[in-house]
């Protein structure tokens, strides 16, 4: 049973395809016992088909993921567990779709018709207490991106993760979206290093939501 008097944190990692998100997900919810919920990429049945043809598949892949997502925060919310989620339904609609359809993949009927799904879909969720932004420059998402080696993964388009890093950008500025967004710059090349990103988020957990930190990052 849980207690109604202890707060119930919600803190989501972003960022673009290799930015480690998943890893920082995990580390967080290992350091404060929280549930960690996954981006469902597995047994994902639209990903090889999108990545060998991305106009075909765009709105099929785009619409799993919402719906994935979807369920996903309502579980988050009916479980009443502090949580760490590996990337936003947020993220679906304003980056990856919003990219899709500038790219000419997703048609103006199909964005039309998927972003008016996305608004209807996010007015009976609660938004994160935090959003932690993961940013790499396009050499080190490709060079994460091949050491986990998924096939369909491998010819991906640098010119596509760019434009996604571009969107990613734009809707961290914006003033507009209502959410709390800060920003990990992960370094160019090999980067920083898993456990300094680790410590910095905990250190941004530490000073936007007042969370007592583990003893040994204190």
């Amino acid at each position: 049973m849980t207690d109604p008097f202890v707060r119930r944190y919600f803190v989501s990692v972003a960022g673009n395809i290799g930015a480690g998100k998943t890893t920082l997900a995990t580390r967080l919810a290992q350091q404060f016992g929280w549930r960690c919920e996954l981006e469902p990429v597995i047994n994902n049945p639209y990903l090889s088909d999108f990545y060998a043809d991305m106009t075909r598949w765009s709105f099929h892949l785009q619409v799993y993921f919402l719906s994935k997502r979807f369920d996903s925060q309502m579980g988050i919310e009916r479980t009443h567990e502090s949580c760490v989620q590996d990337r936003t339904i947020y993220e679906d609609a304003h980056i990856f779709a919003h990219t899709l359809h500038s790219r000419g993949f997703l048609s103006d009927r199909d964005w039309d018709n998927y972003f008016s799904l996305f608004e209807s879909m996010i007015k009976h969720l609660r938004s994160p207490d935090l959003i932690i932004y993961l940013r790499a420059d396009v050499p080190s998402l490709l060079r994460r991106i091949a050491s986990r080696g998924r096939d369909y993964e491998r010819n991906i388009d640098p010119n596509y993760l760019a434009e996604l890093n571009s969107a990613y950008d734009l809707w961290c500025d914006a003033p507009g979206h209502g959410l709390k967004v800060v920003t990990i710059d992960t370094g160019a090349g090999m980067g920083i290093s898993q456990d300094a990103v680790l410590h910095e988020a905990l250190q941004l957990l530490k000073s936007n939501l007042q969370i007592e930190l583990p003893f040994k990052h204190a």
